[in-house]
């Protein structure tokens, strides 16, 4: 049993050792600044800010509409009245907080919704350039590495295949 494991075992140190990785990196955040669909998103980002802007306003005047009642008719209100237009004016107050409050988580969805197709389009160009220089792994680039070689960076090879030009950097 020996003699039949230890050759294959030996056979398969040696084909392992002979296995290369290729790897690269790849600017995911550069290449979406230079993509023209950018400025739709951000367009439509604005628009829908300013949509749930409008409707914040809509909320606020509502609210200060309700007051404006109580106040001109407080004096002539039942007490279960009064209690009654109180407990509509905590609601609205309640609305306003909460809608303020989820108004940036609203924000961020959308954004994440609207860049999506962006993300998925530098996907797949990353990944048919990838497989077509032969690059098992790629890394995105952060503040982490403490060296790239250009010669591996993708980001130029993806913004080529994107249709998008860039000045060179120097």
């Amino acid at each position: 049993m020996k003699k039949i494991f230890l050759p294959f075992l030996f056979l398969f140190l040696s084909i392992s050792s002979f296995a290369q990785t290729k790897t690269g990196t790849f600017d995911t955040d550069f290449v979406l600044s230079k993509m023209p669909e950018l400025t739709n998103v951000q367009e439509d980002l604005k628009a829908y800010n300013t949509k749930l802007e409008g409707d914040l306003k809509v909320k606020i005047d509502a609210y200060q509409a309700l007051i404006k009642v109580y106040q001109t008719g407080e004096s002539t209100m039942t007490d279960a009245m009064k209690k009654t237009k109180q407990q509509e004016i905590i609601a609205a107050e309640n609305d306003i907080a909460k809608f303020r409050q989820n108004g940036n988580g609203l924000v961020q969805l959308k954004q994440e919704e609207l860049l999506r197709p962006l993300y998925l389009k530098i996907g797949k160009a990353l990944d048919e350039i990838s497989k077509a220089q032969g690059y098992s792994q790629v890394f995105t680039i952060n503040n982490n590495l403490a060296y790239i070689d250009p010669q591996y960076d993708l980001t130029k090879a993806v913004l080529t295949k994107l249709g998008i030009k860039v000045e060179d950097q120097k």
